[in-house]
């Protein structure tokens, strides 16, 4: 199982969320052990290892590390501010 690492931007974003989608988010990010490319996630443009899922409106932007067995969560934020 590859290890979860919170970069301190995500964590910023997390502390932000309304209590039932901090909920959400974290459950989809703890599904992330269990499966690195779960269905619905995207392949960023632009970046060799970026993903991204959609949890209802906000967005979680994660790298994977396939050799040091790693995902590295980079942001957590809403649809329309992720990008930018």
């Amino acid at each position: 199982m590859p290890e979860v690492l919170l970069e301190r931007g995500a964590e910023k974003d997390l502390s932000r969320l309304a209590p039932e989608i901090f909920e959400r988010v974290v459950e989809a990010i703890r599904g992330l052990k269990e499966v690195s490319r779960p269905a619905g996630s995207k392949k960023l443009t632009g970046s060799p290892h970026s993903w991204r899922i959609r949890v209802g409106d906000y967005r979680i932007i994660y790298d994977i590390d396939d050799r040091e067995n790693c995902i590295r969560i980079l942001r957590v934020r809403h649809r329309r501010e992720v990008y930018r």
